[in-house]
C-alpha cells in the first residue's frame, strides 16, 4: 500500500467521523499491505479528550497484533500531523513511518521528531520517519466543511488555522 493510498484510507475514516459530528481526523495503521487499525477522533462520541484518531487506531492495532514479532514494520497514515502524545505512542508501538495530510502548526510533532532523530537512537524506541503534505487539500476541505457547522469558540478558531495557507511546509 502506497503512502497516498494509506492517506486516502485515513481520509475516508475522517469523513466517517465528520458524518458523526466529530473533528475530521482519521488514521489507519498498516502492517505490510493490511490495515490493522483504523479510527476517527471520537471526542464528542466518547465525551473524553484522549481519543485522538491516531491513538485509537494504534490501540486497535496493538490489541490485534499483541506483543509478538512482526514480519513488516508498522506504518501509519493520519489526516492531521500527529501531536506529541500520539508521536510518543507511535514510538512505543514501533511505528516506523508516519504519513499525514495536513500540518498542525500549533501542536504538531514533526519538528520534534526531526530534531530527535539521530544515529544513537535505540531501535526499540525509534522516532518514526514523518512525511507530510500528502493529499493536504482533501484534508483541508474536510476541515472547511467542519467549520461551516461548528459553533464559535476555541476549537473552531483552532480549526480555522488549519485551513489557512501556512506556506505548506513539508516534513
Amino acid at each position: 500500500m502506497t503512502p497516498d493510498e494509506m492517506v486516502g484510507e485515513a481520509l475516508a475514516v475522517a469523513a466517517e467521523g465528520l458524518g458523526n459530528g466529530e473533528h475530521p481526523i482519521g488514521a489507519v495503521v498498516v502492517l505490510g499491505d493490511e490495515i490493522v487499525g483504523r479510527a476517527h477522533t471520537s471526542e464528542k462520541t466518547l465525551a473524553r479528550r484522549l481519543v485522538h484518531a491516531d491513538l485509537l487506531a494504534m490501540t486497535e492495532a496493538d490489541t490485534r497484533l499483541g506483543w509478538g514479532r512482526r514480519h513488516h514494520p508498522l506504518r501509519m497514515a493520519v489526516t492531521l500531523e500527529p501531536c506529541l502524545m500520539c508521536l510518543g505512542a507511535a514510538m512505543v508501538l514501533g511505528v516506523r513511518e508516519i504519513y499525514y495530510a495536513l500540518e498542525s502548526p500549533v501542536d504538531g510533532g514533526a519538528e520534534i521528531a526531526r530534531r530527535r532523530k539521530g544515529p544513537d537512537e535505540p531501535d526499540w524506541f525509534a522516532t518514526p520517519e514523518m512525511t507530510g503534505g500528502i493529499r493536504r487539500a482533501e484534508s483541508r476541505d474536510l476541515y472547511r466543511r467542519w467549520c461551516e457547522t461548528a459553533p464559535p469558540g476555541p476549537m473552531r478558531d483552532w480549526a480555522e488555522t488549519l485551513i489557512k495557507d501556512h506556506g505548506d511546509r513539508v516534513a
